[in-house]
């Protein structure tokens, strides 16, 4: 057996120069990236199995897919075949469509609520906590058949208890949505046990039980009669409906098409002579109708190995059992890890013609047949989740050159991070399960890929709500804010009027060299195996350092080097896929929202709102050089109209030391959130202000009330205990102790000191009550 890394390496250079190099999984380091016909690189997708809605996880493989692919061409200038597959035919795809089409049929059969509706619902409810709830539960508490619904009284006990669901829930992942699934359906039974004893047999009554048992009567009647399920075009519909669906969402993504598409269905002969090649070449063999890939045959054949990108996975039985399969037949192998090139159809799945009798194609052969179909034995780049890595990838690598008798078959393969929300994988027993459709009600397209930006391609990707309403607004309003006051002075630029001086000075020449040496840096971490977060820190230091320079430089300000700043920016943010339009446009252009025109806003929009604000500039310096009541009315009439009436039109006015506004259009939801944030503050520092006017106010109120004690009365009961002295004066001041001994030099000193303060507090007491009374 021969375990040696893929022969093929990319020449060397002579000439020291920025390239790019990529993380290779297939070696696990970074190469330089060469392609081995000149600027034209061969690439193939792993696309979706089309048989459930695209989710977060589709979103962050496809997005950041995309990402690379327009790097690549729009950036690099590769010439790109991008091929991406659609798997319409596969066990989940059958599994779904045979239990969607059997529990509708059930569903419009059933008229009424009858016992033996509740009594069939019971068996499948009872039949699903045996098979599914009963994993998580340990073997000597686990249920006896006939005792299912005791068995159940004790185990919504025993869930109650955290610690113990949190002990299931490490026996099987699963667990707490096997359990919600089957609380439902046996709170379902319950009442309906309750309607029907009532009287209410109608079908509407039946329908209820019906759609919350919908899992589990699905999984019971495909164990009935899955083999009655004979109609190809039940499946053929469910993955034609949720493709369509798929594409729709990427459209919203802003994800291109690929160059060429293939469907797994539309290469089933091709399939069939790819199986009897391998088996010729001595790699696959017949059992009972299926066809299996012999990978101890190939593992010790010269120039192969089985396993090259996850060999420690090798013997991993869990991930070799989901590659194959819930409805694969295993029986007859010759070894654990030999995976089905072609599967012998049973009752209720679809067929096709072979050599072996009717049958359907594995998922490994698909790929390395439609892509052998385009590319011949050899691609540049094959990516994909890296979850697709073994035994997927691993798989098609092995058969594929079994084939072609060739390695390596792949040159690069380029595996995305693995996506998880607020830290945990992503899964609906864990109910954080996000669709695309879902997170495009709360993020725009714009939003998302920026999200996926900021973290490396073949990272894990932490998705959360604080990075969104964070960091990530953070860049959007960062740029934002740039291009619209770059784009105000641009359409304003008779502001700054030419004196006969040049505009050049070390300022503008520092801004220059930063531009250049800023696109050598964006190149430097795009070549850094497409460091995306690298690359827009160098945007977001160019941008943070090109708006100091338009702060401080006034009416000197050179405003060609700006636009030459501003236009790069847009079009690497554009090249990223941030937005479209034209290649020498400031920002980032249109299409990046949800709803948003791609009309030219600027365009139309401003010689109208300059005549405004020019219309307003003139009432304000009016209203602010007379100085008159009504003046100032205007004056805040004006300010209404900046502040209030414009705002929701997407229009910001930027007043200027010289009485001018700079025009701006920016979306309407930065400005309104802006203009609360703002609002927010003023009421917290009036908030403030008046907490502490009101401490100061109770303060006073304190030191009045000490002075409602006149002088005279200050050191005579009650205010002193009793017997504290045993003489006064006149005026109230102590003469003797309680004793009758006069008191010491000290002592006396102490309450004419305190007496004279306590006068003076209480004439101020006295005036104050005297003004209280007047008023």
């Amino acid at each position: 057996m021969s375990n040696q890394q893929p022969s093929w390496s990319p020449p060397t250079r002579t000439v020291e120069e920025s390239v790019l190099k990529v993380y290779n999984s297939l070696t696990r380091t970074k190469t330089e990236f060469v392609p081995r016909n000149g600027r034209l690189v061969k690439w193939y997708n792993c696309g979706p199995t089309v048989y459930d809605a695209s989710h977060m996880g589709h979103a962050r493989n496809y997005v950041t897919q995309d990402i690379l692919r327009r790097i690549m061409t729009d950036y690099f200038g590769y010439d790109v075949h991008f091929v991406m597959n659609i798997t319409d035919i596969d066990d989940k795809i059958i599994l779904r469509a045979r239990q969607n089409h059997l529990f509708e049929k059930f569903r419009s059969e059933t008229t009424s609520l009858t016992p033996a509706l509740i009594s069939e619902v019971h068996e499948a409810w009872a039949n699903f906590v045996q098979s599914r709830v009963s994993k998580g539960v340990p073997e000597n508490l686990k249920s006896v058949v006939g005792k299912e619904d005791e068995f159940w009284a004790d185990l919504v006990i025993r869930v109650a208890d955290k610690d113990w669901k949190l002990e299931a829930l490490r026996r099987e992942e699963k667990f707490e949505m096997y359990y919600t699934t089957a609380d439902r359906s046996h709170s379902a039974l319950a009442s309906a046990g309750v309607r029907l004893q009532s009287g209410e047999t109608g079908q509407d009554s039946a329908l209820r039980l019906i759609d919350d048992s919908r899992d589990i009567l699905a999984e019971s009647l495909d164990q009935k009669f899955k083999a009655s399920v004979t109609d190809p075009s039940i499946s053929r519909s469910l993955a034609a409906y949720w493709e369509g669906q798929f594409f729709k969402d990427m459209s919203r993504l802003r994800v291109r098409d690929p160059d060429t598409l293939t469907r797994v269905t539309e290469y089933v002969p091709e399939i069939v002579t790819f199986v009897e090649r391998i088996i010729q070449n001595g790699f696959g063999y017949e059992v009972d109708g299926s066809v299996y890939f012999d990978t101890k045959a190939f593992d010790s054949a010269d120039q192969h190995f089985y396993a090259k990108l996850e060999p420690w996975s090798k013997g991993n039985r869990k991930l070799l059992e989901e590659g194959e399969g819930a409805l694969t037949d295993a029986s007859g192998r010759r070894s654990a890890s030999d995976f089905a090139l072609w599967k012998k159809s049973k009752l209720g799945e679809p067929e096709w013609p072979s050599p072996w009798g009717p049958g359907r194609p594995g998922w490994h052969i698909e790929c390395s047949v439609m892509a052998s179909a385009i590319f011949g034995d050899n691609m540049d780049i094959h990516s994909g989740g890296v979850d697709l890595a073994f035994p997927h990838h691993d798989n098609e690598m092995a058969q594929s050159e079994a084939y072609h008798n060739c390695a390596p078959w792949v040159n690069y393969f380029l595996h995305t991070g693995h996506l998880h929300i607020e830290g945990l994988k992503m899964s609906k027993s864990l109910k954080n399960f996000i669709t695309i459709d879902e997170i495009l009600q709360k993020y725009t397209p714009r939003q998302l890929r920026l999200a996926f930006l900021t973290q490396t391609w073949n990272a894990k990707v932490d998705f959360s709500e604080s990075s969104m309403t964070g960091e990530v607004r953070n860049i959007e309003v960062t740029f934002n804010n740039f291009f619209a006051v770059v784009k105000a002075l641009l359409l304003d630029a008779d502001r700054i009027q030419s004196d006969g001086q040049h505009r050049y000075g070390e300022q503008e020449r520092d801004l220059t060299n930063l531009l250049y040496d800023s696109q050598t840096a964006f190149r430097a971490a795009l070549c850094d195996s497409f460091n995306t977060p690298g690359a827009l820190d160098v945007l977001r230091d160019l941008v943070s350092r090109t708006n100091v320079y338009m702060n401080t430089s006034g009416k000197n300000m050179n405003l060609n080097v700006v636009e030459n700043v501003a236009r790069w920016v847009g079009k690497m943010l554009r090249m990223f896929g941030l937005g479209e339009g034209e290649t020498s446009e400031v920002g980032w252009g249109q299409g990046q929202g949800e709803g948003e025109s791609s009309v030219n806003r600027e365009e139309i929009l401003l010689p109208y709102l300059r005549t405004l604000s020019s219309f307003r500039d003139g009432v304000r310096r009016l209203a602010i050089a007379k100085g008159d009541t009504a003046l100032k009315d205007i004056l805040s009439l004006s300010d209404k109209l900046r502040d209030e009436d414009l705002v929701p039109l997407g229009v910001a006015l930027d007043d200027q030391e010289d009485g001018k506004a700079l025009v701006k259009l920016v979306h309407p939801s930065e400005l309104i959130r802006a203009r609360e944030e703002k609002r927010a503050l003023v009421e917290a520092k009036a908030a403030k202000k008046a907490a502490l006017v009101e401490a100061e106010r109770q303060r006073k109120l304190q030191k009045l009330e000490r002075g409602r004690v006149a002088p005279q009365d200050l050191f005579r009961p009650p205010n002193v205990p009793e017997g504290t002295y045993g003489s006064w004066s006149d005026d109230g001041l102590p003469l003797t102790d309680a004793e009758g001994k006069e008191l010491s030099k000290n002592a006396g000193k102490k309450v004419q000191k305190d007496w004279a303060a306590q006068k003076k507090l209480h004439d101020e007491y006295l005036a104050w009550h005297r003004e209280q009374g007047s008023s």
